[in-house]
């Protein structure tokens, strides 16, 4: 028997597409006025700035952070977790309250530690003040504590060592929360903006967010097809990304309690 649709289901459904497509217009508009002229705006303006190395720039310091922010991530939220050490609880205390900080608060500071170790304009210079993220080991601490005791338990029988029930048991179990927090890691990294304008001064360490802002200087005034074509460049690899695995980022969030 078929579903009736009641009235509001309907209104319910017409106000999320109209939603979606506002959502979208910027974007489309984006990529309308990028093609255009066919692909001679996105090959004039891949020309016209070293896009190839701000890629490489972005992935190095977008895989280096996640996997730093996930390793120191993974270790701590399992100490916070699953064992009893002095000051524990005032410790997380901390760990919370850095949530509750900006960024850009601590930019000075982080400058100046920065330049006192001499890693201005490079890329463990861009990449060092994001290696342990305060939300990453809340959050695994949380995925952490509904793993279930039986399991410990059953691993410590076996002889299991305290790092390899770590790797045998809490990772498998909170994977679906690592994969979430890995996404919004990517995606942040992949857009971040402020942090990378003040270090990075050269081609050789910028990320494609401000080689774009870079490219786009209005000294020689704007050209708006040439603008959407670089803010497609910069933007069409993780909405690929997206696309291709939407599900399983769908799946992902769900799974680890996103909502």
């Amino acid at each position: 028997m078929d579903r009736i649709v009641s009235w509001p289901d309907r209104v319910e459904t017409a106000l999320a597409w109209l939603a979606g497509l506002l959502w979208t217009a910027p974007l489309l508009y984006v990529f309308v006025r990028a093609f255009e002229s066919g692909t001679a705006d996105l090959s004039s303006a891949w020309q016209a700035a070293p896009f190839g190395r701000y890629y490489l720039n972005t992935a190095l310091l977008v895989t280096g952070i996640t996997a730093a922010q996930l390793v120191v991530g993974v270790l701590a939220a399992y100490a916070f977790a699953r064992f009893e050490f002095p000051l524990r609880g005032p410790l997380f205390a901390f760990v919370l309250v850095q949530l509750m900080i900006f960024p850009e608060v601590l930019m000075s500071e982080n400058y100046r530690t920065i330049a006192g170790f001499g890693l201005l304009d490079t890329l463990p210079g861009v990449g060092l003040p994001y290696v342990a993220s305060a939300f990453c080991v809340f959050f695994l601490r949380q995925a952490f504590l509904g793993v279930p005791d039986e399991l410990v338990e059953a691993a410590q029988i076996e002889g299991v060592s305290r790092l390899g029930i770590l790797w045998k048991v809490f990772v498998p179990a909170a994977r679906p929360s690592i994969v979430a927090y890995a996404l919004v890691s990517v995606s942040t990294q992949w857009n971040n903006f402020l942090w990378p304008l003040i270090v990075a001064v050269s081609d050789e360490t910028r990320p494609v967010t401000v080689g774009l802002v870079r490219f786009l200087a209005p000294e020689t005034g704007i050209d708006v097809p040439r603008m959407a074509a670089g803010t497609v460049i910069v933007t069409a690899p993780l909405l690929a990304l997206f696309l291709i695995g939407q599900r399983q980022f769908i799946n992902s969030f769900l799974r680890s309690g996103i909502k």
